[in-house]
């Protein structure tokens, strides 16, 4: 008899076939219903705690799939696609991995009835393109809006539509006693703020949080804030009409390159070696003062002598700043970073309205205002716990990156599940067309997208089956139709009407990246694991 030939050490797992399938499906379904009961503007809250007894509260996808200990290879794959979502459109990610979760769902009753995965994968795709499509045509603008219809010309749209965008973003996620209207209205001034030709610097809208206050107290700032104290108590707290100058050089008394011993056998010659470092440090706020140097933000130390040089000369100072502070403060106020103090050039100085150092509960802020020029604002957001602030940072993070997807990418569908359905009526009139078992693939893509809205529904209160009828049937009728959370239960109507928009690019991506995932899942039928 032959003896057994190993080729993987004994430790090693090995799952193959249908086994293999069935086991990365569970898991993959496992991580879309984690999230599911947050969909919506009616969706739940997650707790999550680990191991150091750290709790983050949320309704966020992204950070509950990133805080969640995942160890099964299949059910890190729809991790990936929440934060391929999170990466490139900023909002969705509860959308794209329910998809993906949906799609392994539909995919597993294929399999069961013999049908052979490459044959569901090539139905997924075919059905994938088809979606795509239909979101496109879906595309929607508002007064006076100009929106492309595959041809990729710039999107202009009105801040009323942009909004809206950013209450659907915001909805379902808690934003304490402020309204998520009155913080659409900062979030898209604040997208405005840094638009030039239709084109957004999204790094120049920066958000902050602070404690000790309610989050009515939210407030959109041109330009920015920065957590610092200046250099000497004594200096002013409050500048108007400020000549900035944003420094990386130490302002202390120069070494040598090299080590050096000097001998002193006097007593003048201390005192001169004394004066000369005095002269040396003086030079340095006398520079800056004769430059008109109003303020001075130092990446570097600053010694305390030229500090206190620098508060006799009225200059508010602060040192040791973090180089990407610099770099938005010169940003914010049309500054250029320098190298060195000594014949500073106007043109490399900034201007801010007003810098001002308040105060924020037992803290102190240094709030930088550029006015109307600023290159750069801070959406400052308050709230009275950590746990408030971190949920409002969520929020107001995505509605930006919503507003900022709409503008770039392509404009804005009807929300509230409105488009899935219009993509699931057209994915299943191509599949009629589509012959051999591929069609079934085709069918089953579509009864997968539908599974959004019919969680909506669930998660509004409504029953599921009623709801899903009730949705068909608008949609034949009047050509559109959404879950609007309305009374004790949601109601069917047109979303629009409602003000409810998603961006465009949202469903794009959440459509891509989930057909994706699953395909990708779908064709394994092997997972070998080394221990």
């Amino acid at each position: 008899m032959q003896q057994p030939l190993y080729i993987l050490t004994e430790d090693t797992q090995r799952t193959q076939g249908r086994s293999a399938q069935d086991s990365n499906i569970r898991a993959g379904k496992a991580v879309a219903n984690a999230v599911r009961t947050t969909l919506g503007p009616r969706g739940m809250d997650k707790m999550l705690v680990d191991a150091s007894g750290t709790v983050v509260v949320t309704n966020d996808g992204a950070t509950i799939l990133g805080e969640m200990d995942i160890e099964h290879p299949a059910a890190q794959m729809i991790v990936e696609v929440a934060e391929t979502q999170e990466e490139s459109v900023g909002d969705g990610t509860t959308t794209a991995a329910v998809l993906a979760g949906e799609l392994l769902v539909r995919a597993e009753d294929l399999l069961d009835g013999d049908l052979h995965p490459t044959v569901v994968v090539e139905g997924y795709d075919e059905a994938a393109g088809v979606a795509l499509a239909a979101i496109d045509e879906l595309v929607l603008g508002g007064e006076g809006s100009t929106i492309p219809r595959g041809d990729g010309e710039a999107v202009d749209l009105d801040d009323d539509l942009l909004a809206r965008v950013a209450e659907s973003s915001m909805t379902g996620k808690g934003t304490g006693d402020v309204s998520a209207e009155a913080l659409a209205e900062r979030v898209v001034a604040a997208v405005r703020h840094v638009t030039a030709d239709s084109d957004i610097d999204r790094d120049s809208i920066h958000i902050t949080t602070h404690t000790g206050a309610s989050s009515s107290a939210t407030r959109l700032i041109e330009g920015v804030v920065v957590d610092k104290d200046p250099v000497v108590d004594a200096m002013p707290r409050s500048v108007s009409d400020a000549t900035v100058a944003v420094v990386d050089v130490k302002l202390d008394v120069r070494k040598s390159a090299v080590d050096t011993e000097y001998s002193i056998t006097s007593v003048d010659q201390l005192d001169a070696a004394l004066d000369a470092e005095e002269t040396e440090l003086r030079g340095y706020a006398s520079a800056l003062a004769d430059a008109g140097v109003d303020v001075l933000f130092c990446t570097k130390k600053i010694d305390d002598r030229v500090a206190s040089h620098l508060a006799r000369a009225g200059i508010l100072a602060f040192g040791n700043v973090k180089g990407s502070d610099a770099t938005a403060i010169a940003r914010a106020v049309g500054a250029r970073r320098l190298g060195t103090v000594a014949d500073v050039d106007p043109a490399d100085l900034g201007h801010a309205d007003a810098v001002d150092i308040e105060r924020f509960g037992g803290d102190d802020l240094v709030v930088v205002e550029g006015g109307a020029a600023a290159a750069a604002v801070t959406l400052l957001l308050r709230g009275g716990t950590e746990h408030v602030v971190d949920e409002l940072e969520r929020a107001v993070t995505d509605a930006v990156d919503g507003v900022v997807a709409a503008v770039e990418s392509g404009g804005v569908v009807p929300g509230a599940g409105a488009t899935e359905i219009a993509v699931a009526s057209r994915v299943r009139d191509a599949a009629s067309r589509i012959s051999g078992r591929k069609q079934l693939a085709v069918e089953a893509f579509a009864d997968a997208v539908e599974a959004l809205p019919r969680t909506l529904a669930e998660n509004t209160g409504m029953d599921p089956i009623d709801a899903m009828v009730d949705l068909r049937t608008h949609h034949e009728r009047e050509g559109r139709a959404g879950i609007i959370a309305g009374g004790r239960t949601g109601v069917v109507d047109d979303p629009v009407e409602y003000g409810i928009f998603d961006p465009a690019a949202v469903k794009r991506a959440a459509v891509g990246s989930a057909a994706e995932a699953a395909t990708m899942i779908l064709r394994i039928d092997d997972v070998i694991a080394a221990r």
